[in-house]
């Protein structure tokens, strides 16, 4: 992927949080394997750039993710509910900046994330936060679980950011996919690839391009279909398909 990304133009961090700060959006999530994810960015050049910082163009992440014993927060996501919640710390590995984060999505089905900055070694906890999450959670009147939250599921994975100047879109780019549950279970998909587009009305030349390619858009979330595949038993009925065709049996599940 490195040689692929290096042929694009750079844009910074400022000017692409100016220019693709689409207010009204439509995201679509594919999983692709990641061969085919480099075609769609050698087919872009020339009409994208690429996030560059102090020439890094691909960044580490880890996110921790936080719920319930008895996962209030997949749960609402599985059986989606109108009123659901996500709480995750999210680590910039290469810069060891971290926040904490709440997205709600509220009975207009409008998706909403607050962030708090944190302190890295703060990242597998949210006892200094507690306070805001249940302000955010309380705002959106979702039922008070702060008290009962606690680390459920570590992701990580490398990501490139592109800039589409000519619908003013953005497009990730994510591989080195791994998931790790709190009950030991890992699940690692090196040749997959999660490719999210980020547009207007109007598609992109990214979607167009996986479209030719024979991809469409499926339901993904790292954290509820990552904690479906390591636990088999929860009800996942929303990402059965992707599940099917790109999850395979985790590690430290018995036969």
């Amino acid at each position: 992927m490195t040689a692929t990304l290096d042929a694009l133009p750079p844009i910074g961090l400022t000017e692409l949080v100016e220019r693709a700060a689409l207010q009204t959006r439509v995201d679509r999530k594919y999983v692709l394997p990641v061969a085919d994810a480099e075609r769609l960015v050698a087919a872009l050049t020339g009409r994208a750039r690429v996030l560059d910082i102090e020439g890094t163009r691909e960044f580490a992440y880890e996110s921790v993710y936080f719920d319930t014993a008895e996962l209030t927060s997949y749960r609402l996501a599985a059986h989606r509910r109108r009123r659901r919640f996500k709480v995750r710390t999210r680590l910039y590995v290469d810069s060891a900046e971290c926040w904490l984060e709440v997205k709600t999505r509220g009975a207009r089905g409008h998706t909403l994330k607050n962030r708090l900055p944190y302190a890295f070694d703060h990242r597998r906890t949210i006892d200094p936060g507690r306070d805001f999450v249940a302000g955010v959670l309380a705002g959106e009147r979702i039922p008070p679980v702060g008290a009962a939250l606690a680390p459920v599921l570590v992701t990580r994975y490398r990501r490139a950011t592109l800039f589409l100047p000519a619908t003013g879109s953005r497009v990730t780019v994510d591989v080195g996919l791994a998931w790790e549950s709190t009950t030991g279970r890992r699940l690692g998909l090196p040749g997959v690839a999660v490719v999210e587009t980020k547009t207007g009305s109007t598609a992109s030349a990214a979607d167009r391009l996986l479209w030719t390619l024979g991809h469409r858009p499926v339901r993904m979330s790292k954290f509820a279909t990552g904690l479906a595949a390591l636990h088999p038993d929860l009800p996942a009925t929303p990402w059965w398909r992707t599940l099917r065709r790109h999850f395979p049996r985790p590690e430290g599940m018995s036969t």
